[in-house]
């Protein structure tokens, strides 16, 4: 199986996207949209960015974790990854954002409580 994006309601009664590989571990999360519409778009930027080396911000938190977030080309984040042991684990997940970004599969999740 492939990966696919699931659109959800946060608590707050935003919409919010993960993009989940095809094994259903979840590989970025979007950051929280007023109306399913941006939600939408966000799915669409990820799209358009996902196989663009440059999109991909690599950090590091302050524990020492390892992470990325993917941006757009206007510079605003699109989404954020999990935390990684190291390095390698996070390259290995951005590769797996560049496999899964294009998915035309999108789940809704929206009824669940």
């Amino acid at each position: 199986m492939s990966g696919y994006f699931e659109i959800s309601k946060a608590s707050n009664g935003e919409f919010r996207f993960v993009l989940k590989a095809g094994n259903h571990e979840t590989i970025l999360t979007s950051e929280t949209y007023k109306n399913r519409a941006g939600a939408e778009n966000g799915i669409a930027s990820i799209g358009k960015n996902c196989e663009n080396d440059a999109r991909y911000e690599r950090k590091t938190a302050t524990n020492g974790k390892e992470y990325f977030v993917l941006k757009a080309g206007n510079h605003q984040v699109i989404g954020m990854s999990q935390m990684y042991a190291s390095a390698a684990a996070r390259e290995s997940g951005i590769e797996s954002v560049k496999a899964n970004g294009t998915s035309s599969t999108v789940k809704d999740a929206t009824a669940v409580a």
